[in-house]
């Protein structure tokens, strides 16, 4: 008798939020689909390029870091979606875990990057140092360098002299590229009026003294342009910082939620 007036009022009351688990369901819907367009975005890149990606790029390759970042994402937010949707405890757990170990890594590599600041500098210079080796192998590893020294108006990671690092623009005498001594166009200060990029413009710079290469190339390394960046734009660092931090923590505590809520209906059926 007692079962029969239990699960009569399980029919009329759920312990389950519908607002709560519709909520995560869509949350995590909306970043599934997002997920989906990162991969294809990876994908189309690494379908496009002419060549093939060196095996020592693959951790640099922005292709490849996308389609990696992508599939970890479609995991994580397909376990939440359907885990809300069909109420299956384990499936929710295994979203909360995994969003959990990913915050937290991240905030580990922020404390670390923070506490550790020289051994960052020099993680971040054998990355970049790699990419300038690899500049002309990978399309991709090519334009974000473009990207990265137009944006923070740079040149190589310490000066400009670091693109000796490149087969093509090393500056031995032994180098019979005609690019010999030189650097990317990205590194030029730009022309005003200039309608057609010159992208022979960084010829021969290696050479020049540090002032006369200042008259037609950025000289300055971007590690210090991205040091002076982060300086003047610290609140922008922090709103993005909290940006990512929140729809992780708000998945985390919302699923965590309705882990118990479905927990203590199934108790109060039983």
């Amino acid at each position: 008798m007692d079962r029969k007036q239990n699960l009569n009022r399980a029919e009329t009351f759920s312990f389950v939020n519908p607002w709560i688990r519709y909520f995560l369901f869509f949350f995590s819907f909306l970043f599934w689909v997002c997920s989906l367009l990162i991969v294809a975005i990876g994908v189309y890149a690494q379908v496009q390029k002419a060549t093939d990606t060196v095996r020592d790029t693959y951790l640099i390759d922005p292709a490849v870091v996308l389609i990696v970042v992508g599939v970890v994402m479609f995991f994580i937010t397909f376990c939440g979606c359907i885990g809300a949707l069909r109420e299956n405890i384990r499936l929710l757990k295994t979203f909360s875990f995994s969003l959990t170990l990913v915050f937290l890594t991240q905030l580990a590599i922020a404390v670390l990057g923070f506490f550790y600041s020289d051994q960052t500098r020099d993680a971040l210079g054998r990355f970049v140092k790699k990419a300038i080796v690899h500049y002309r192998d990978d399309l991709d590893l090519q334009n974000l360098m473009d990207y990265i020294q137009k944006e923070f108006k740079c040149c190589g990671w310490n000066n400009y002299t670091d693109w000796s690092w490149n087969l093509y623009f090393n500056c031995t005498h032994e180098n019979p590229s005609s690019e010999r001594c030189a650097v990317p166009y990205s590194c030029c200060t730009p022309v005003p009026g200039e309608t057609v990029i010159n992208t022979m413009c960084g010829f021969g710079v290696q050479t020049m003294s540090y002032l006369e290469a200042n008259k037609s190339i950025y000289p300055v390394g971007c590690v210090d342009k991205a040091v002076m960046w982060i300086e003047s734009h610290l609140l922008l660092v922090g709103a993005l910082a909290l940006g990512l931090a929140l729809p992780q923590i708000a998945g985390i505590v919302l699923s965590q939620i309705l882990i118990s809520q479905i927990q203590d209906e199934i108790t109060s059926v039983l």
